[in-house]
């Protein structure tokens, strides 16, 4: 009992890691500009790059949540000019292509 193990500290997978902790990660590796402005998924593929890890991919792709929301963006504006024409068929349209947009952005979470 009077030894001193050092218990060996395992750091958790990047992924199950929080923003904040990533971003602690990430202060102190060199060469990384710009970590308070970088959400989750930037600050794994950032890390794992300074680190030398090669991201694997995996099945799922990875939806760049930004680029969704600029679409959604545009059909929004299309959207009020068919309602201004009075095209509620168009404008139906444009409803669900924007409702299974933003479902697409709330799976990426």
């Amino acid at each position: 009992m009077g030894k001193n193990k050092e218990k060996e500290v395992k750091e958790k997978p990047l992924e199950k890691m929080t923003a904040k902790e990533l971003r602690e990660i990430a202060i102190s590796q060199e060469g990384l500009v710009g970590v308070h402005a970088m959400n989750k998924a930037e600050l794994i593929s950032n890390i794992k790059e300074s680190r030398g890890i090669e991201d694997s991919g995996g099945k799922r792709r990875a939806v760049d949540v930004r680029s969704v929301k600029g679409k959604i963006q545009e059909l929004r504006a299309k959207q009020l000019q068919a309602r201004e024409a009075k095209n509620n068929k168009l404008v139906d349209a444009f409803r669900r292509r924007i409702s299974n947009l933003k479902k697409k952005t709330r799976r990426t979470s």
